[in-house]
């Protein structure tokens, strides 16, 4: 499990130095940026997702992660 751990972290540490993100965020705040998300998810129904920022839609982007929902339903940073 911590092999996978670290696959993920150093994919993170990758795309925010590819992007430049350690000038405004250190990995932990970028990962507590996205933490606050919240997604319910129940058995035979669609996945139903929480107000995603700007800023929060951004950071999936740098990071080509594409969010649940399309953008434009998120609230301004």
């Amino acid at each position: 499990m911590e092999f996978v751990a670290l696959i993920y972290l150093s994919y993170i540490q990758k795309r925010m130095e590819e992007k430049g993100l350690f000038s405004a965020y250190t990995m932990h705040e970028l990962l507590d940026e996205l933490d606050v998300i919240e997604c319910l998810m129940e058995p035979g129904k669609a996945p139903i997702q929480g107000e995603i920022l700007k800023k929060q839609e951004q950071i999936y982007r740098d990071m080509q992660v594409a969010p649940l929902l399309a953008a434009g339903q998120g609230a301004d940073a």
